[in-house]
């Protein structure tokens, strides 16, 4: 895992570790990795979706209590990732350039993820996963101000164009009022502030780190209150849900990382949105629910202006990449 590495976020109901792997240095592009890196992606969405059809079952349905649910997602994956990493590795795992900022950035996915497990509760599936299609439109206006990652005036009006798009999901004084929908937008609030810290701290910790870093307030700081509600599953069905939950985390960020190893950001980035598909068919057999027209109509606007951000930020790279080669090509012939 310890590589060089890049920013890539991928948005989904339960927040997503934004994994920070690069393609291999060294190692051309083929077509065929590309197609592996597309179906992979694929997948880890669906997992992801496995995740939040869980969690949605396991709050409404079978009534446990709300800290155990959230305790047992981050306690599941973190001894996923223990096991890959090994005991022995974590005096390594503790050392970070910056602590503080990685300890914020956890209490920060901990706070996303249990207002996004509230969200669930209140609200479909699919409801939930088009609100939370607004973080990385959110992350490119605050990157500007926060990190000095300004946007142009193309992705600007996508920004906007993205925000008119919840407005036609929401639908403020139109529909009832809904507090599943004020869960959803603090979690998305919740999962930018992890998002831009996880690009500040991407060039001064590795990846493992990070990674390590994400679950630890997860695990340990809502392991009391977890504890002191605890109620056992009634049912083995109950049980094996338990133990799924943080399981379709970790193997959907072990098929996030390989995926972005074998191609880049722009390349598989627009098939994160196939999650509202996963998560549409889940919704439909698990609960029977569907998405209505403002639902589906919002939740276009939103993904069009996300797929045209990233278009433009791979025609930006590829701008400053032709003027970096052309300043450095007369400095290399006078080399020669």
């Amino acid at each position: 895992m310890q590589k060089a590495v890049t920013a890539a976020t991928v948005v989904s109901p339960a927040p997503v570790e934004p994994t920070l792997i690069a393609p291999p240095v060294g190692r051309p592009e083929r077509s065929g990795d590309r197609l592996k890196a597309i179906g992979l992606m694929v997948a880890a969405v669906t997992m992801f979706s496995c995740l939040d059809v869980t969690a949605k079952y396991l709050t409404t349905v079978t009534k446990l209590p709300f800290a155990e649910i959230v305790w047992v997602r981050f306690l599941g994956q973190f001894m996923v990732i223990l096991a890959m990493l090994g005991l022995l590795s974590i005096p390594r795992l503790l050392r970070s350039a910056k602590p503080w900022h990685q300890l914020l950035r956890s209490c920060l996915l901990l706070g996303s993820t249990a207002f996004n497990f509230l969200a669930l509760r209140h609200l479909r599936l699919d409801q939930t996963l088009s609100i939370q299609f607004l973080a990385p439109l959110m992350v490119a206006l605050l990157a500007g101000p926060i990190l000095g990652e300004w946007v142009g005036w193309r992705r600007m009006i996508a920004i906007v164009v993205g925000f008119c798009g919840i407005l036609i999901i929401v639908r403020p004084g139109y529909q009832e009022f809904s507090i599943g929908m004020v869960y959803a937008f603090i979690c998305v609030l919740g999962y930018t502030g992890f998002t831009l810290l996880t690009r500040y701290v991407a060039n001064r910790d590795p990846p493992d780190v990070t990674l390590f870093y994400s679950l630890l307030v997860g695990t340990f700081v809502a392991a009391p209150f977890a504890i002191a509600d605890w109620v056992w599953p009634a049912d083995r069905l109950t049980l094996v849900l338990m133990l799924s939950i943080g399981l379709w985390g970790a193997i959907g960020h072990y098929l996030f990382i390989v995926a972005y190893q074998l191609a880049p950001a722009s390349t598989i980035a627009p098939f994160i949105y196939l999650q509202l598909l996963s998560i549409t068919g889940f919704g439909y057999f698990v609960f029977g629910d569907l998405p209505d027209i403002w639902t589906l109509a919002g939740a276009s606007v939103v993904i069009a202006s996300g797929i045209y951000l990233v278009h433009r930020e791979n025609v930006t790279r590829q701008q400053k990449r032709a003027v970096a080669d052309a300043d450095s090509a007369p400095a290399s012939a006078t080399l020669v």
